[in-house]
C-alpha cells in the first residue's frame, strides 16, 4: 500500500481505472432506470442475492445450477453443499453489517467467517495463527505469514475506517483483492473477499439495493481469468492493480446486466 493520505485515490488515478469507473456507472444507472425496479425492486434484490450467491459458490468449487441452488433446502451433506450454503448465508448477512463495517472492518470479517463455516470453534471467526493451514481451492499465491496477515489486515481496516476520495469500485476491488491474497481465515476465504466487495458496493451508494451482482461476473468471467487477474493484484504494479479493478469492474457491470434481463423477465411476465 502506499503511504500518501489516500493510497486508494492514487489507485483510482490509474490508466484504465477511469474508464472502468465511467463503464460501471452507466451499467448500474442503466438497470436502476428499468421501469420494472419502481414497482418490483425487492423481488430484483432477492433474484440478485441467489444469482450472486451461486456464483460466488461456483468460483469456490461448488458450481451448481441455478435451480438447483433455489430448490434445495438442506445445504449440510457434502464439501459442495456446505460450500453453497456458506455462500447463500453470507449473501444474507452482508446487508445487515453496513453500519458496523464503517467503524469495525475486521469485527465484520470475522463476523462473515463465522456466518460462512456455520460453526463454532477455536479457529473460526479470528485470523489464523503461525502455522494453522489453509483451505482455499482457487488461490495458489504464497501464503503470507500470520504476522503479515494481522499487520496488513490492519491497515486495510484503517483506510476503510478513514475514508476515500476513490470510486467506489476501487475500494470495493482492493478489499476483495487483499483478502484474497492474504487468505486470513482458515476457510471460506474467497466466499467472504467476494461478500466484502458486496458490502462496499452496497454501503458506497453505487448498488444500495445490491442488484448488481459482482459474484455472478466473477463467475461468467471464469475461474481462470479470477486467478489470472488476482495475480495482477498481488504483483502490486500499478498495471497489475489496474487490471485487477477492470476485472472486477467487468464482473459488476456483468451482475448489473444479469439483474437487467431479470427486469425484463418479469416486464414480460416470464418470471
Amino acid at each position: 500500500m502506499s503511504t500518501t493520505a489516500d493510497p486508494l485515490a492514487v489507485l483510482g488515478s490509474l490508466p484504465g481505472v477511469a474508464e472502468s469507473v465511467e463503464s460501471v456507472r452507466k451499467s448500474v444507472d442503466r438497470v436502476y432506470g428499468h421501469r420494472v425496479m419502481r414497482r418490483r425492486s425487492n423481488e430484483i434484490t432477492s433474484e440478485a442475492a441467489l444469482r450472486g450467491a451461486r456464483g460466488s459458490a461456483a468460483l469456490s468449487g461448488a458450481d451448481w445450477a441455478l435451480e438447483e441452488v433455489r430448490r434445495r433446502s438442506d445445504f449440510s451433506g457434502d464439501d459442495e453443499s456446505r460450500t453453497v450454503g456458506a455462500a447463500l448465508r453470507l449473501t444474507a448477512e452482508a446487508g445487515q453489517l453496513l453500519s458496523i463495517w464503517r467503524q469495525s472492518p475486521l469485527r465484520v470479517l470475522a463476523r462473515l467467517h463465522l456466518v460462512a463455516a456455520g460453526v463454532q470453534d477455536d479457529t473460526v471467526g479470528r485470523p489464523r495463527l503461525a502455522g494453522e493451514p489453509v483451505d482455499e481451492p482457487v488461490v495458489e499465491l504464497p501464503l503470507p505469514s500470520a504476522d503479515e496477515v494481522s499487520g496488513r489486515l490492519e491497515g486495510l481496516s484503517q483506510l476503510i475506517i478513514k475514508g476515500s476520495s476513490a470510486p467506489a469500485l476501487v475500494t470495493a476491488a482492493v478489499v476483495h483483492g487483499e483478502l484474497l491474497a492474504l487468505r486470513p481465515f482458515g476457510s471460506y476465504n474467497g466466499l467472504v473477499a467476494r461478500a466484502a466487495e458486496r458490502l462496499v458496493l452496497i454501503g458506497s451508494g453505487l448498488d444500495p439495493k445490491s442488484i448488481c451482482p459482482a459474484e455472478t461476473g466473477h463467475a461468467e468471467l471464469g475461474r481462470a481469468a479470477y486467478v489470472a487477474a488476482l495475480d495482477g493484484y498481488a504483483a502490486g504494479t500499478p498495471e497489475g492493480m489496474a487490471a485487477w479493478i477492470a476485472h472486477c469492474g467487468k464482473a459488476v457491470e456483468l451482475g448489473a446486466r444479469e439483474s437487467t434481463a431479470v427486469c425484463e423477465a418479469l416486464q414480460r411476465g416470464a418470471a
